[in-house]
């Protein structure tokens, strides 16, 4: 069944107009009047809705059957990302909502390749959020991951924060496995540097902080496998997988 983001109040018996992103994606599709579509609005499970009126710039249906279910991690995760080149930052957080993430935090390292100015990172924000959506949709899940704007990672590692902050180093001689056997469920903000990863200043001040530095085993991981690879580690030892 077509799911769809739906920014809108959702309610038993509504008749909605779509969204014109829903809307260009039924009229693609070629559903017809009749279809049963799935809606989210990103604040708790979805409904089910048949479509009503189809045309080129306009759609609507009607609210049928609410889907309480949520398919969310058990616990709080947040990925802190090294901001890396390329495209590399979009296939990182699609790939991060798929596995479960409620956050996402851009961080500009030291190390970073790219720079971005006030502007161009107001886009890559937009742009971003707009794969959070598709990559929700994609996934089934019922909540939109945040995805914040970017910071420099020392000015963010100097803010308090209420979840536990890990960060992966090659470095560190205890593993996040080992360490995650041991422990219980909790929030946990993943920190993960760009390529080369953070610098020795960046992992100190971490540390500083009360970060705690664990590696992801003998091998040294791209930036865009680490965050994944621990975000499937901390599902499989609490119970999100």
């Amino acid at each position: 069944m077509p799911r769809f983001f739906c920014p809108l109040p959702l309610a038993l018996g509504a008749h909605i107009n779509l969204p014109s992103d829903s809307t260009h994606h039924i009229f693609v599709l070629r559903l017809q009047v009749g279809d049963t579509i799935e809606l989210f609005n990103g604040e708790g499970g979805s409904y089910i809705a048949s479509l009503t009126e189809i045309s080129k710039k306009s759609a609507s249906a009607e609210v049928k059957v609410f889907l309480p279910e949520e398919y969310e991690l058990p616990f709080n995760l947040t990925l802190a990302q090294g901001l890396p080149e390329g495209s590399k930052m979009d296939w990182i957080i699609e790939k991060a909502v798929e596995l479960g993430v409620s956050g996402i935090q851009p961080l500009g390292a030291q190390r970073s390749v790219v720079r971005l100015n006030p502007e161009r990172a107001e886009k890559k924000l937009s742009h971003w959020r707009g794969i959070v959506v598709s990559a929700t949709e994609q996934c089934g899940r019922r909540r939109l991951a945040h995805v914040a704007e970017l910071i420099e990672a020392k000015k963010w590692l100097s803010q308090h924060d209420m979840h536990k902050r890990v960060l992966l180093s090659p470095r560190s001689t205890t593993s996040l496995a080992d360490w995650a056997r041991h422990q219980a469920a909790q929030a946990i903000c993943l920190m993960v540097g760009p390529e080369g990863g953070f610098s020795d200043d960046e992992e100190q001040l971490a540390i500083q902080h009360g970060a705690i530095a664990l590696s992801m085993g003998p091998r040294v991981l791209r930036t865009e496998t680490a965050g994944l690879a621990a975000i499937s580690v901390l599902s499989a030892a609490w119970g999100g997988m």
